[in-house]
């Protein structure tokens, strides 16, 4: 192709580069100019015009784009017709996309002048959604460019270029666990997040199985639901499963299948067990399948549903893109890191505040008020806490008063905290607590309960605490331990506001986690910060920064 200034006595049949506006007329860009052009041009008195001129060989753009385009066609595809250069392909139904990234990649690393962009491999569409697009850059590709091109596209290593695998109407059975204490919406949850899945994929939920957490009860109910004609079979226990021999993939072997994998790359969903029962898939799910939220489970049931079998390898090969949680490190677009910066909140993902109870009467270390005595640096003890509350990401911090509360809320003035006045404080933890969740903001994930008097708990404990917490994944109740003794503080996630809200007497909200035991993530601390509370003065001189109390 020949490009540049070109006269007009030489224009006839050239390719005008850009669009010229003459009186009465526009002659656009891509216009292939005839006589009647050319004349035009003369009279608006143009001597020459930037033009591209076809040699021997060179394939107009529009012709390069239509066989390129007919090369990549397959099975339930669909294409435009060619235009500028262009020509873009769609889905003729809904289904599962694979691309072949070799194929693709060669094409586009065979000549400048040719183009081809699709969407990510395994990625669903709907019917008449676009799928890929052809772009000719120049006005021409040269004609053995584009028989190169044409044979890669047919005859590419491996698989198709571009293959369309439609979403087959399988019917899939479930099978929930039960533990004592779960909750009727949690149970309800799964069943309904499972259902949306499903019916995405065109599927049908057969009548779902409730048995108890035991691998003989899951065996039965699996046997039942494959007689009913399940397709798929899934499993989703009260607890994450930890093992291959835990209760759900204990049961798909004791009903005649074997385990294929356990475990993917993929967060949220890493705890999936996949394995079969004769030819039937059965899956065991991780806990955030109870989420409606994208996790490692659809890209399992996507493939399944479009007739693709899920390896091993197959699963291995998932952990690049596999990140699809959001994370507070993960940076934030400019005007979204602004706003983070100016309200001191984590920079993303789950809203986590912090309480910090100090209320109490400091009976045991009367006349002294406990929070107000100072360290060898003369800061007092809540002061201590609440600076090492504010060092971690949680926001906002909520400090609730009590006992001479004029007093603890002088010693934090200045300081970026909420104050929350606990009226009836003589009446012990419960009252405090419930004072402090009631100033809550109303959009929180979870909240982490400090104590007033617990000044070595740093920040960044904190931070590890709030890194644990994944209620879709089953960590709900996130608590510190240290060599395996469990401390303060502790992170709730607010589905447990209510029974915390019901607490009377004076104690905490420790006692629900005997109730919710399933939900229970422990962090295991470096030192013993988080077991050390000080009531009595001679017990507060044995802490770091704390000799010279009196």
């Amino acid at each position: 192709m020949i490009f540049g200034p070109t006269p007009l006595d030489e224009a006839r049949g050239a390719i005008l580069a850009h669009t010229i506006r003459l009186t009465g007329r526009v002659l656009k860009k891509g216009t292939v100019l005839d006589q009647a052009a050319v004349a035009a041009l003369q009279a608006g008195g143009h001597g020459s015009v930037i033009a591209a001129r076809l040699e021997p060989g060179d394939v107009p753009e529009d012709e390069a784009a239509d066989r390129l385009a007919n090369a990549l066609m397959g099975p339930l595809l669909a294409r435009s017709r060619a235009s500028t250069g262009r020509v873009n392909l769609f889905a003729d139904a809904a289904g599962l996309l694979v691309v072949n990234p070799t194929t693709i990649d060669r094409l586009n690393a065979l000549d400048e002048s040719l183009t081809v962009a699709t969407l990510a491999s395994f990625v669903p569409v709907s019917a008449k959604e676009m799928v890929a697009t052809i772009k000719v850059i120049p006005f021409s590709v040269p004609g053995p460019v584009l028989q190169v091109a044409e044979l890669q596209a047919k005859q590419g290593p491996g698989a198709p270029a571009l293959a369309l695998h439609p979403f087959r109407p399988l019917k899939v059975g479930l099978v929930l666990t039960e533990l004592p204490g779960v909750k009727e919406s949690v149970m309800e949850g799964a069943v309904e997040a499972t259902r949306n899945r499903v019916e995405a994929l065109y599927g049908t939920l057969l009548p779902h199985e409730r048995v108890r957490h035991e691998t003989p009860a899951v065996a039965d109910a699996l046997a039942r639901l494959k007689r009913a004609g399940a397709q798929v079979l899934l499993i989703a226990g009260a607890s994450a499963v930890v093992d291959r021999r835990d209760v759900g993939p204990a049961a798909i072997v004791r009903a005649g299948g074997a385990i294929d994998h356990f475990g993917m790359p993929v967060d949220p969903g890493n705890l999936i067990c996949l394995g079969h029962i004769d030819a039937i898939p059965a899956l065991v799910l991780p806990g955030c399948a109870k989420s409606p939220k994208l996790n490692g489970i659809d890209w399992v049931l996507q493939r399944l549903f479009a007739g693709l079998a899920v390896k091993p390898r197959d699963v291995m090969a998932m952990g690049v893109g596999g990140l699809l949680k959001e994370i507070e490190a993960r940076p934030l677009p400019r005007e979204q890191a602004a706003l983070a910066a100016a309200t001191q909140a984590p920079r993303r993902g789950r809203k986590i505040a912090a309480l910090v109870l100090a209320a109490g009467r400091s009976r045991r270390m009367a006349p002294l008020n406990k929070l107000l005595v100072q360290d060898d640096q003369g800061m007092p003890m809540v002061v201590r806490v609440v600076e090492n509350v504010l060092a971690s990401r949680a926001r906002p911090v909520v400090v609730v008063t009590g006992y001479e509360h004029a007093r603890v809320e002088q010693a934090l003035a200045g300081r970026s905290v909420i104050f929350a006045h606990a009226e009836d404080y003589a009446d012990g933890l419960s009252a405090s607590l419930k004072a402090g969740l009631a100033a809550l903001p109303k959009d929180l994930d979870a909240v982490v309960i400090c104590l007033g008097d617990m000044p070595l708990v740093a920040g960044p404990m904190i931070d590890r605490l709030m890194a644990a917490f994944d209620p879709e994944e089953g960590r709900g109740i996130v608590m510190p331990t240290f060599r395996g003794k469990q401390g303060n503080p502790m992170l709730w996630a607010m589905e447990y506001l209510p029974e915390m809200m019901a607490i009377t007497g004076d104690v905490g909200a420790r006692h629900l986690v005997g109730k919710h035991a399933e939900k229970v993530a422990e962090v295991e601390m470096a030192d013993d910060a988080v077991l050390r509370d000080f009531d009595t003065t001679d017990a507060l001189r044995k802490a770091p920064g704390f000799a010279g109390v009196r």
